[in-house]
């Protein structure tokens, strides 16, 4: 369970690396194609900084799940895996109620998953 928890949890994280991207570096392209339809085209320009500064905290989250696979000692590790999984948990839910349900299923489902099987 161990391997498949840090698979998940890697997963999770690369993620997270994946939104810092379009949102710090590719908001007025892949961000257009990503977003498309929770936000108006003419909108992504003026939001470019906005978009970077949660594509920033997006990439802490990520930087918080890869320490805790670094950690060697077994607690320590969980109980760091477990308050950033519970972040990004928190964040999509956040995120499903006041943007959009699909956030939800592709951010907030996969890290309960990775939280439910680091506890196995």
């Amino acid at each position: 369970m161990q391997t498949l928890s840090t698979i998940l949890v890697a997963l999770v994280s690369a993620e997270h690396l994946y939104i810092l991207y379009i949102e710090m570096f590719a908001w007025e392209t892949k961000g257009k194609e990503t977003f498309k339809g929770s936000l108006a085209p003419e909108l992504f320009k003026p939001t470019k900084t906005l978009a970077a500064n949660q594509g920033l905290y997006n990439g802490f989250l990520a930087a918080g799940l890869i320490w805790s696979l670094l950690i060697e000692d077994h607690h320590w590790r969980l109980y760091v895996g477990v308050f950033f999984l519970t972040c990004v948990i928190v964040a999509g839910i956040y995120g499903a109620v006041t943007a959009s349900k699909k956030i939800f299923f592709v951010q907030a489902l996969p890290a309960i998953v990775a939280l439910v099987v680091l506890h196995l």
